[in-house]
């Protein structure tokens, strides 16, 4: 894990990244927030007053040298916020509900990104997902070419990384969702140095079960294939086919996948979610996320039960994802 962070550190301290903490009174962020300005790896932002902020830090012994502290209240830029909002919206929106909306701090932190304000949004210590998805996914959006975002999960165990999705945002995915997914995965495999090989998998491998659910996948594979043809992409696999070189030889011999990938594409929310699960508390994996992707600027989702360290190691992977 510390060569994880590590490296993500490296990529990032020198581009002077920008992300916005919308829960400026949440001792965690807070105290995540003091040492990436420490460590000059990222430049906070923190949503709240300042009189506020700046009081809770000294409570908790924290210096808050270098990071920057935007009253959402008491912001210069609200109108050309509030013109934006609504401009975005398009229609859904008037001025007079967008001075309202854009008090909530994860709206206005969300807008800071859209605006360019700040590169990247992590939230969700005191908040729920909902409120911390909803408005990237009304203002950041997601990226051409993407219909939904997902999320995913690093599986790290020594010096293994694997990538699992969805297992977080789409409970049942159908086929153009599932390629975009496999596609995205790939592309955040390669943010943390996975070279990616992905596996598109399912309770049947290559056709030695029919059902609507394993033909899904395998139309889902070639969908992906279409649409990013030079990515070593195959399936529908059992995890074994897909992970095992021997059963790989055996259930699918011609295939490019040959026992050895590291990204895996659950065929529903229920499924990943089970998955990574398992490989964290039976297979002793760290499970880094969910992070998601698909979107125009990085936002993530933390655990309402998180950490000062999951607050600081999320923001390292949004400002990678920024670069």
């Amino acid at each position: 894990m510390s060569n994880l962070f590590t490296g993500l550190k490296e990529k990032v301290s020198a581009s002077n990244v920008s992300i916005v903490f919308p829960e400026g009174l949440d001792e965690r962020v807070l105290g995540a927030v003091a040492r990436l300005a420490a460590d000059k790896v990222v430049t906070p932002i923190v949503v709240g007053n300042e009189e506020e902020v700046q009081a809770k830090a000294k409570s908790l012994n924290l210096i808050l040298d270098g990071v920057q502290i935007f009253d959402h209240h008491n912001y210069d830029g609200f109108d050309e916020m509030v013109a934006s909002f609504v401009e975005r919206r398009k229609g859904k929106a008037t001025e007079e509900a967008a001075r309202k909306i854009l008090l909530d701090e994860n709206y206005f932190g969300t807008m800071l990104v859209h605006m360019g304000k700040a590169d990247g949004l992590v939230s969700g210590a005191a908040h729920s997902t909902a409120d911390t998805v909803r408005p990237a996914l009304q203002i950041i959006k997601t990226r051409e070419g993407v219909t939904k975002t997902s999320g995913v999960f690093i599986m790290v165990r020594g010096d293994e990384k694997y990538v699992f999705a969805d297992c977080a945002i789409n409970i049942s995915p159908n086929s153009q969702d599932l390629a975009e997914i496999a596609i995205e995965s790939a592309r955040t495999a390669n943010m943390f140095d996975v070279d990616p090989r992905v596996a598109m998998l399912s309770f049947s491998t290559k056709g030695s079960a029919k059902s609507p659910e394993t033909e899904k996948v395998a139309e889902a594979v070639k969908i992906a294939k279409e649409m990013a043809p030079s990515l070593t992409l195959d399936g529908e696999f059992q995890f074994d086919a897909a992970f095992v070189p021997s059963v790989a030889e055996k259930k699918a011999p011609g295939s490019d996948i040959k026992g050895d990938a590291n990204v895996f594409v659950f065929p529903s929310l229920e499924a990943g979610n089970i998955g990574y699960k398992i490989a964290q508390r039976l297979g002793n994996f760290e499970a880094v996320g969910p992070i998601l992707q698909g979107l125009n600027k990085p936002v993530n989702d933390l655990s309402r039960g998180c950490n000062e360290e999951d607050v600081y190691k999320l923001a390292l992977i949004t400002a990678a994802q920024a670069l």
